[in-house]
């Protein structure tokens, strides 16, 4: 009957009389043997994370990946032990199956910055960034995938002070090209060919502001995107400046939006970024001597007063009604002789600024740039926002994965490469208007989430690629597992 049920043959018959005899008799199970039937071992879970962990561990070393790595990790003792008999398969079924668990041989995608994404002080940085994000977490509401709310802010009261709710807003900027279009479609042999166009064609930068809650910030009639022509002859170059405007701006659209609530900007590691206001406290290009006409950039601004020990301000530059020396900039030499930590023979700096590790006193400029006031000198970005009683901070460098705009900027790219080919600067607006306008806000959500699993890895001590596969692994959910570093362990 059990036969007849699978719509099997006596043959199936007589081995299932077998095997229920065996077992009451003995108690012993039949085996799989993997090999003698056409079931695929991939079946097992456990071994496919097996061969999932193994193919991440060689990538982790920089190696390149083979098909015959499979084979030899199927082969070897642990594996035959595992299941249950000697087991060899050929290079064309490791390909066969890496293709099944989602390996692909081609081109490495560019989804995340290998070179320095591990180096000791990006991973300090990060670590201190993702202990930041938690405190930045309790005051926001978070979704789930779908938009379901998953946690309320939590806002504490202090003498004087109410918490205000947290709203995240990330920034960045990507350029779009005219000559960007699909590269491949389906031809037929004797469709005549094409000229194409040279070169990638006009560009047209954007730079935005994106939440995973609200979408694009936008009020009413106003909005903090900004387009930007970069070129020689065109609009110039998306300076410092330009990122202070777009940053005014942008606070000014947030506190008519969301008039209750504080703003958290996130901007990428970059050195438009982090440039210092032009006052800003530097010992960089320093002179070691009085000069009569010094100023840290060349708008002439004179550079702000330093801080003492006990809030003392320091002026580095002589007074205007000084006997010999009115209004100079007084020179590294005698700020350090006023805060007591000049050494006679003490060099303006090391040779090209390459101090020894470690060292914090070893010459005028390394002195200066680890005192207490230089060195909480903040980007004027911070201040701006600041100022407004907003926070700005910074993703870790090398870690695009973080800003889920970069998700953003790729769904409208893909849409935008499938439009028809504009002829003009105003078409190709358009076009690219309608395309970032088109990403519906539950991808944003999604993108998002994907971003704060991403830093609940990294949180739970997790590399980089082992981020990658576990969020690949767990692609519902908003954080990983605890349990998530004990079943790597278990697989290795």
């Amino acid at each position: 009957m059990a036969s007849k049920a699978a719509a099997r043959g006596k043959s199936h018959a007589l081995q299932l009389r077998r095997w229920i005899y065996n077992f009451m008799n003995c108690g012993a199970l039949p085996t799989h043997r993997y090999g003698s039937f056409t079931t695929s071992a991939l079946g097992d879970e456990d071994f496919a994370q097996a061969i999932h962990l193994h193919l991440l561990e060689i990538s982790g070393r920089g190696e390149y990946i083979r098909a015959l790595d499979v084979v030899k990790f199927v082969s070897s003792e642990e594996m035959r032990h595992y299941l249950g008999g000697k087991v060899t398969i050929s290079e064309r079924t490791a390909r066969r199956w890496m293709n099944e668990m989602e390996w692909r041989y081609g081109k490495v995608s560019k989804g995340m910055y290998i070179d320095g994404h591990e180096r000791a002080d990006v991973v300090q940085y990060r670590i201190a960034f993702l202990a930041r994000w938690l405190e930045y977490e309790r005051r926001m509401q978070v979704f789930d995938r779908d938009g379901n709310v998953v946690r309320n802010p939590k806002l504490t009261v202090k003498p004087g002070e109410v918490e205000r709710r947290l709203v995240l807003y990330t920034h960045d900027e990507s350029t779009f090209y005219a000559n960007d279009r699909r590269k491949t479609k389906w031809n037929h042999k004797d469709e005549p060919c094409k000229p194409q166009p040279k070169g990638e064609g006009e560009s047209l930068m954007v730079a935005d502001f994106l939440s995973p809650e609200f979408g694009r910030l936008k009020h009413e009639d106003g909005e903090a995107r900004v387009l930007f022509r970069a070129g020689t002859r065109r609009d110039g170059w998306f300076d410092g400046d330009n990122i202070i405007d777009q940053a005014e701006l942008a606070m000014d659209v947030f506190e008519q939006r969301h008039p209750f609530c504080q703003m958290l900007a996130m901007y990428d590691n970059a050195t438009t970024h982090l440039r210092r206001p032009p006052d800003g406290l530097t010992a960089y290009k320093m002179v070691l001597n009085p000069k009569r006409e010094w100023f840290p950039k060349k708008d002439g601004v004179r550079m702000r007063d330093g801080t003492l020990p006990g809030d003392v301000r320091q002026p580095l530059y002589f007074p205007d009604d000084h006997a010999t020396m009115p209004g100079w900039f007084k020179g590294m030499r005698e700020i350090l002789k006023e805060r007591g930590k000049w050494r006679p023979g003490m060099l303006a700096e090391c040779e090209k600024f390459k101090c020894g590790e470690g060292k914090t006193n070893c010459c005028a400029r390394r002195t200066l740039f680890n005192e207490p006031d230089f060195a909480a000198q903040r980007s004027h970005l911070e201040e701006a926002f600041a100022a407004r009683g907003h926070i700005c901070d910074f993703y870790p460098k090398f870690h695009c994965e973080l800003n889920f705009i970069e998700q953003y900027w790729g769904d409208a790219k893909r849409m935008y490469r499938m439009t028809e080919a504009t002829t003009g600067t105003a078409e190709m607006e358009q076009n690219v208007v309608h395309c970032l306008d088109s990403v519906p806000s539950e991808r944003i959500l999604r993108f998002a989430n994907r971003s704060a699993r991403f830093m609940d890895a990294y949180r739970k001590g997790l590399s980089g690629p082992q981020a990658a596969w576990a969020n690949r692994q767990y692609h519902g959910h908003r954080v990983l597992p605890e349990r998530i570093m004990q079943e790597i362990e278990n697989m290795k």
